[in-house]
């Protein structure tokens, strides 16, 4: 028997780990899962290259929990450890086994999917156990090897009886993590960590039917016998090539990632590059409603199929962390507990291959299939409005698809808008007018008066549109979007000179006077307009460019300091040539009163602003009219 100190670069390395190295205990077991999983792989490797001379078979990794002895125990049968290897990969902790193991099978291993390495991942274990005992026999000829260490610097290292090829790690769990013994606890983080790990996983066993024999009778009773209940998808669709793989393959795996979701996926883009760097993944665009929340933790970053996170920020675009998915790369650089990412280059060309795939992949189902990408537009739309907004090389190509529908559900994009626009909505001063309603039921008069007079209206409904006009007006010369309800619509995309008014400077002075004497002028700024004399006799607009402000500001950035919490104003546009203004003057001060409020109330009530006790009113006095 040999004992000795671990060599390491402090005095005990052990409360280290256990404060500082990792983040969350619960990742011991995915660490010793994945080291099982290496030996595995690189034995399946080095036989392949006939390196190793034995039966490579049909290999498991095992996890078996002992309640009543306090111990769990990870098995695997892959190239197991000579004693010689047990103390320089174990004991001398500055060394990384896999590290030494790639660069001597640099060239051959390219390929073989090996996962990590030993070394400080192995002493995740001491996070929750008191004493760790490594049983090992190495596919070569020499005896196995029998590890003990309490925890402290000393270890004792043995001879066993040992005769199967493999390793055998057993945890004595400390008191401290013995919900670790429970069946339910280490079900769930082999399913959270290692639900796709290329080794099957076998964690106990399950009752399986027997095949009912075809000469048995009404009275037959279903036989079951035990079988190894794996809990892993060793060959998940990710790591298939896309020619392999139907639509309905591509919908089974959505189930499998997110079983309670019960919505269909709208698509799929399936991410397969080996070079400059190596990626896999499928990522899905779920069906999403028009708010601004972005849904984390929703794609799962994965290295060689070991599950390291599903907080994916810098890796996945933000504009694309709604999506669902997942992303799959042994090239992402990780800390030692696989748990955060560290910023460098290949981080940043991840992120752009995956907005460069997703745009190539948005644009083909539009090329391929224009009316089913329509029908599918709103629920992706917001995912695609915020790309424009947050990253350049998404915007470059998003003019090729992006699309910009109308209230009689037309669809276009910018370039076919602009064209189709040109002849009918550009103003008197050479500039395009694009109409748009945030909301088709509240705004329906205004965009009934923009139809009436041949203007196509679109509906921008997403909360970062104020935004995403302003950049649209900043890229494209002449060209300026006004919400239907900013103005009236002659002033909106105005074509000639101002129409002559009926009454004269004084008398519109006047109706001015008397009409400010009954609104509230904390919200409202009276404007005396000479509009055609069938137009109606009040109308309430918000100026653009102060709603566009406040919008911009409560959504974040873009608008004015503060504007965010101004109130609300409103212009009231008079009609100085409707019959209305003319019964207004010609009318005493009580009756006036009574007018303006009334014709006051039918204006917000069009653009859904009398609510509450003033709508009330509002109800009450029309009725008295009709007594």
């Amino acid at each position: 028997m040999a004992t000795g100190k671990i060599n390491v670069s402090v005095e005990n390395i052990f409360p280290l780990i256990k404060k500082f190295l990792y983040s969350d205990h619960e990742i011991f077991l995915r660490e010793l899962v994945s080291n099982a999983t290496d030996a595995t792989l690189k034995l399946k490797h080095l036989t392949s290259i006939g390196e190793a001379k034995v039966e490579y078979g049909n290999p498991m990794i095992e996890v078996k929990i002992d309640k009543e002895a306090k111990k769990l125990h990870i098995l695997d049968q892959g190239l197991g450890m000579t004693a010689e290897e047990v103390e320089k990969y174990i004991n001398q902790v500055a060394f990384s086994g896999a590290e030494e193991f790639l660069e001597k099978y640099k060239d051959s291993a390219k390929d073989s999917g090996i996962i990590g390495h030993f070394g400080l991942g192995f002493y995740s274990a001491f996070m929750v156990a008191e004493k760790v005992e490594i049983i090992t026999k190495s596919h070569k000829n020499e005896p196995a090897a029998h590890w003990i260490c309490d925890g402290s610097p000393e270890f004792t290292l043995e001879t066993h009886s040992k005769t199967e090829r493999g390793t055998e790690i057993i945890l004595h769990i400390a008191e401290d993590s013995v919900e670790f013994l429970e069946e339910t606890k280490i079900r769930e983080l082999l399913t959270k960590y290692n639900k796709f790990m290329p080794v099957p996983i076998k964690f106990g066993t399950k009752k399986e039917a027997l095949p009912k024999p075809e000469d048995a009778g009404e009275d037959y009773k279903t036989e079951y016998i035990d079988v190894d209940n794996i809990i892993n998808n060793p060959n998940p669709a990710w790591t298939k090539q896309p020619n392999d793989l139907s639509e309905e393959d591509y919908k089974n795996f959505y189930r499998e990632l997110y079983p309670m979701q019960f919505d269909e996926p709208l698509f799929n883009i399936h991410l397969n590059v080996d070079y400059p760097f190596n990626l896999t993944g499928i990522l899905y665009f779920p069906k999403l409603d028009s708010n601004l929340q972005i849904q984390k933790d929703k794609i799962q970053l994965y290295q060689n199929q070991v599950f390291v996170t599903d907080n994916v920020e810098g890796i996945v675009p933000e504009f694309l962390m709604m999506l669902k998915g997942v992303v799959d790369s042994p090239d992402i650089p990780l800390n030692v507990s696989r748990s955060y990412l560290q910023a460098d280059g290949n981080v940043k060309k991840i992120s752009n291959y995956i907005t460069r795939k997703v745009s190539d992949k948005l644009k083909s189902l539009f090329n391929e299939n224009r009316e089913d990408f329509e029908k599918k537009w709103n629920d992706i739309k917001i995912v695609l409005e915020y790309g424009m907004l947050s990253e350049p090389k998404f915007y470059e190509k998003a003019g090729d698809f992006v699309l910009y529908p109308t209230t009689d559900d037309k669809y276009y994009t910018l370039t076919e808008l602009k064209e189709d626009l040109k002849d009918n909505q550009t103003d008197k001063n050479g500039k395009l007018v694009v109409l748009y309603a945030s909301n088709k039921e509240t705004q329906h008069s205004y965009i009934a008066e923009a139809n009436a007079k041949g203007y196509k209206v679109l509906v921008l409904d997403s909360p970062i549109v104020s935004h995403l006009i302003q950049k649209l007006e900043a890229d494209n010369e002449n060209i300026t979007f006004v919400r239907v309800d900013a103005d009236h619509i002659d002033k909106l995309i105005q074509k000639e000179d101002e129409a002559i008014s009926k009454l004269s400077d004084e008398e519109k002075e006047k109706l001015k006077l008397a009409i400010e004497a009954v609104i509230p002028k904390e919200n409202y700024t009276v404007q005396m307009e000479a509009l055609d004399s069938n137009a109606s006799p009040f109308i309430i607009t918000q100026p653009e460019f102060m709603r566009r402000m406040k919008e911009m500001s409560a959504t974040g950035g873009g608008g004015m300091f503060g504007m965010g919490n101004l109130p609300d104003m409103y212009n009231l546009v008079v009609n100085t040539n409707s019959e209305f203004a003319t019964s207004i003057l010609n009318s005493n001060e009580d009756a006036q009163k009574e007018l303006v409020k009334q014709a006051l109330d039918i204006a917000k009530l069009s653009q859904g602003l009398l609510k509450g006790e003033e709508l009330t009113a509002f109800v009450k006095r029309s009725f008295d009219t009709l007594k």
